[in-house]
């Protein structure tokens, strides 16, 4: 079994937050790409740019709170303006202090019992 920590965000892009939206989604990857043990950082937009599908992936739960520590500090103020959150589902052995840390936003948890990542 694997100790990644995974989740994908489902939003509903606010009117009129489109473009702010994007470029926030620049410089979150961008500082996303230097915190170690990130190992996947993908943001998907629908064909009407109306909703946005978030894909990440940690190596582990201590992983996963440094970025939810940075995320808090550098970019949660700009970003929860600009959209509403419509589903969160998190995969994996998440630890009590990354559930607490994400509590907020409702998540379903689903923990691995089967299968492998490569």
């Amino acid at each position: 079994m694997t100790s990644n920590v995974s989740w994908i965000l489902k939003l509903e892009i606010n009117a009129g937050k489109l473009e702010e939206f994007k470029a926030l989604a620049e410089e979150m990857a961008a500082a996303t790409r230097d915190e170690e043990g990130a190992l996947a950082y993908e943001w998907f937009l629908s064909d009407d740019s109306q909703t946005c599908h978030i894909y990440e992936r940690y190596a582990d739960s201590a992983a996963t709170l440094i970025h939810l520590g940075n995320f808090g500090a550098k970019f949660a103020a700009r970003f929860l303006p600009c959209v509403t959150p419509r589903g969160f589902e998190v995969y994996g052995p998440a630890a009590e202090q990354v559930r607490a840390a994400l509590a907020d936003f409702g998540p379903t948890y689903f923990e691995q019992f089967a299968g492998f990542v490569r």
